[in-house]
């Protein structure tokens, strides 16, 4: 009988994912975070595995095969890394609950706990609470090498009494050890299959101070026990005096000399924000010239796909609709391997805990914690990047806190907006109002986020302490390998889980502005002395302001009429949720503006100024409705790829449907509010 982690709730699966039996052993890694667990994970299955999610939650495990060279027919399940069994947060309960009961494989029949020999007395603490609850435990010793760096080696023979149970010395960067750790995990399964030890597996009560104190105490009692001197010979009584009594607890030299810069008050945040600021600029410098090319690529597939089949709303739709849609998907694709590859470079590095740490006093303030700082940032550049890459918070609460206001950073997208607005109502000879103008707009989303942030903060109430717990991991050089594998597997579910999403809201979009009037009748005494491209511009407009689209923007008037706008804003609006950026084109369609050369914004500028509201001689784009526009799409959600990717990260269609409703309400409010405060100080 074969099963594949397709059998839980919602599964985040590879198209070339193993499928594996589940009759087979299945052995759970567990360990505290950079403890170098998921670097063993990849070792032993030699990155033959599929991520996917436990039941109900967004908490991702990675479960494979062991490689065919190890000869040990077994099933490997990498769970999210824990500090206790007895959980913090409902991300860990979740890790925990599927430990003792997995959706899929149930118990395991063998665990392999890492733990940390630098840091051996807390790692211990795990390892200690996973054996009194009854599981079948072998202890792979990690981060030998750093140990060894503080003048200690460890005893896996002597650590092995004391534990009784099965204790190695791996390397995770070289490999070695992996043999003894498979015969290891051979003889303890043949044990389990004799004894039946799965069903001593009980899990314990939560702990009382006086017993955290106790097993605290054996933990040390058994590191210095197992750790030894490596070189010469020195006073044991001195060492344990300075540094609690406990050998390991002496912080690595060399990080601690990074952390004279890294974490200084002044020298260590100017030091975060300028790599921050360089993550934030390649997010949108380097793959700009790559999204152009991708955009440029599909672009004319399109026009090609238009030109090859014959005109109708079938080929509009395989060309404007489908083409278009992956196009979407595909164009944000450079953002995002770009922002995971430099958030697994400073990760593997251990920069990523001290940047979180400076940061996170602030951000405390308004209900998060430092991790959601880089999501922010990144925000700047997409939002689809950013959400994704609020996975790395702990914390469920503040992890679906951050995703929350990440949609008001001002992203790439709304530049071309803001660039078309600013440039009506700032001075063509002061440019530089202009790019005052744009910086104050950044300012102001920020400030806004932080606003959203903290009144939901009080409205929520305090549930729960936050996640932002960590150890201070020892700088290392980054693996390359496992970086490109952990960005290109994060690539591949972007592609796989919001792709389909966004294609098919690209499609509801294209559906709404091509129907029902499909074919137009355009009178011959218009067209005879208009170009084909001119023709066809015309009858897309007409077809566009009798579709679907226009209807509803027709319906909405009602609404736009206090903040100085018609219908044809509506449309521009209801076109931009398959993009933001897509309100400038909508708006050059609704305006019956045809692209001449480089004459294109001028044009485009010139008819806005121009243009007057429906059935009057009233200005439509006045300084007042213009600046109301700018402060609509400040705060307004006006992206369906954002909605796809927020429903797939926290799991619902609850969140976004609320983000849509809050944010264009709290858009339309402040527009309003705004066009008729300029209004009153004599603004038109």
């Amino acid at each position: 009988m074969y099963s594949s982690v397709k059998d839980s709730a919602s599964c985040h699966d590879r198209s070339d994912s193993v499928v594996v039996p589940n009759d087979l052993p299945v052995i759970t890694l567990v360990g505290q975070p950079n403890s170098g667990k998921t670097t063993l994970f990849n070792l032993l299955t030699g990155s033959n595995f599929k991520t996917a999610n436990y039941a109900g939650s967004t908490v991702e495990f990675s479960v494979g095969k062991f490689d065919a060279k190890f000869d040990f027919n077994a099933l490997i399940i990498d769970s999210p890394g824990v500090t206790s069994i007895h959980p913090q947060s409902p991300d860990e309960e979740t890790t925990i609950d599927a430990l003792f009961h997995h959706p899929v494989y149930k118990l395991p029949d063998l665990i392999i706990v890492t733990a940390d020999s630098s840091q051996l007395s807390r790692q211990l603490y795990l390892v200690h609470q996973l054996i009194e609850s009854g599981f079948n435990v072998i202890i792979a010793l990690t981060m030998n090498d750093l140990l060894e760096k503080k003048g200690f080696e460890i005893s896996a023979a002597k650590a092995e009494e004391l534990l009784k149970c099965p204790v190695v010395k791996i390397n995770g960067r070289k490999g070695a050890g992996l043999s003894d750790l498979i015969a290891r995990c051979r003889q303890q399964y043949e044990m389990v299959m004799f004894e039946n030890a799965k069903g001593k597996i009980k899990r314990p009560s939560p702990p009382t101070e006086e017993s955290v104190i106790t097993l605290y105490a054996f933990t040390e009692s058994i590191e210095k026990q197992v750790l030894l001197p490596k070189e010469k010979p020195i006073d044991i009584k001195t060492v344990n005096k300075k540094i609690f009594n406990v050998r390991s607890h002496d912080a690595d030299e060399y990080s601690v000399k990074l952390d004279k810069l890294f974490l200084h008050p002044f020298w260590g945040l100017v030091f975060f924000i300028v790599s921050m600021s360089a993550i934030f600029t390649s997010i949108f410098w380097l793959a700009q010239p790559i999204m152009d090319g991708i955009s440029e690529g599909f672009g004319l597939l399109s026009s090609w796909t238009s030109a090859l089949l014959p005109p109708s709303w079938l080929s509009d739709l395989v060309a404007q609709g489908i083409i278009a849609g992956i196009g979407m998907v595909a164009t944000f694709l450079p953002q995002i391997v770009i922002l995971f590859l430099f958030l697994g470079i400073l990760e593997d590095t251990g920069y990523l805990a001290r940047g979180a740490m400076l940061i996170d006093k602030p951000l405390s303030k308004i209900g998060l914690n430092g991790r959601s700082f880089v999501p922010m940032l990144s925000g700047f550049a997409c939002a689809i990047p950013a959400i994704m890459a609020a996975r790395t918070i702990s914390n469920r609460r503040e992890r679906l806190l951050t995703i929350f206001i990440i949609p008001l950073m001002s992203c790439s997208a709304r530049l071309p907006v803001y660039a078309l607005l600013l440039a009506l109502v700032v001075p063509p000879d002061k440019p530089w109002i202009a790019g005052l103008s744009l910086g104050a707009i950044y300012l102001t989303s920020l400030t806004i986020g932080a606003i959203a942030a903290g009144i939901i903060s009080k409205l929520a109430g305090k549930k729960g302490n936050s996640a932002f717990m960590l150890e201070l991991p020892a700088y290392r050089k980054p693996v390359v390998r496992y970086i490109l594998k952990g960005t290109y597997y994060k690539s591949i579910l972007y592609i796989q889980k919001a792709g389909g999403t966004i294609v098919f809201c690209s499609l509801f979009i294209w559906a709404l502005t091509y129907f029902p009037n499909t074919e137009p009748a355009i009178s011959t005494e218009i067209t005879n002395n208009l170009t084909r491209e001119e023709v066809f511009k015309l009858i897309e407009f007409e077809r566009t302001n009798t579709s679907y689209a226009a209807s509803i923007g027709h319906m909405t008037e009602p609404f736009l009429e206090p903040l100085g706008w018609d219908w044809r804003v509506g449309v521009s609006l209801i076109s931009a949720f398959v993009a933001r950026e897509v309100f400038v084109s909508a708006m050059a369609l609704s305006l019956r503006i045809s692209e001449n050369g480089d004459d294109l914004q001028a044009s485009m500028l010139e008819s806005m100024r121009v243009a007057t509201i429906a059935n009057s001689d009233k200005p439509l784009f006045t300084t007042a409705s213009t600046i109301g526009l700018i402060i609509f799409f400040m705060i307004a959600m006006q992206c369906i790829s954002t909605l796809a990717i927020s429903r797939k990260e926290t799991g619902s269609w609850k969140i976004p449907i609320i983000q849509q409703s809050v944010y264009s309400i709290a858009a339309y409010i402040a527009a309003l509010a705004a066009v008729n405060g300029l209004r009153a100080l004599g603004i038109q």
